[in-house]
């Protein structure tokens, strides 16, 4: 097989071409890799702004951020585990009402009445330089509380 010039260059092009199509995929992978990672995290402020035994409403991230007696903090979702409406909180119980079909969770979001089979998510909370991250991307079911659901300082 004889090799002429032009056939050389266009290979060695179309191989140059190639190297660099993956080292630009390659890049962009790793860039919305690393971007989805930090915008899936939300910043709800100083872990030492939150007062114990209260909770608080955060309408962006669409979750209920509740600090316990013990300082542990949990992240629930707004959303009832029956079909998904915005549940409500009970001041008098201290925990949350869906006012679709009137199921009731506690403060720690377990069904205290049906047609709610499971206690409301959570979302995972990790704390860097005293800040609250929440990473409202990822849900997690539970069957019921544990202490280990909670995060501390």
């Amino acid at each position: 097989m004889k090799l002429n010039r032009r056939k050389f260059i266009t290979r060695l092009l179309v191989a140059v071409a190639s190297i660099e199509a993956l080292f630009l995929i390659k890049g962009s992978v790793n860039k919305v890799a690393s971007a989805s990672a930090t915008n899936n995290l939300f910043n709800a402020g100083k872990a030492s702004s939150f007062d114990t035994n209260k909770l608080y409403p955060f309408l962006t991230g669409q979750f209920f951020l509740k600090r316990f007696e013990d300082g542990g903090f949990l992240a629930m979702s707004f959303k009832c585990t029956h079909l998904g409406c915005v549940v409500n909180t009970n001041s008098q119980t201290g925990g949350f009402n869906c006012p679709c079909h009137a199921s009731q969770f506690n403060k720690f979001g377990e069904v205290l009445s049906a047609p709610a089979t499971r206690p409301l998510d959570y979302f995972p909370i990790t704390i860097e330089k005293g800040e609250l991250l929440i990473d409202t991307k990822t849900p997690i079911r539970r069957s019921s509380f544990d202490k280990s659901q909670l995060t501390y300082v």
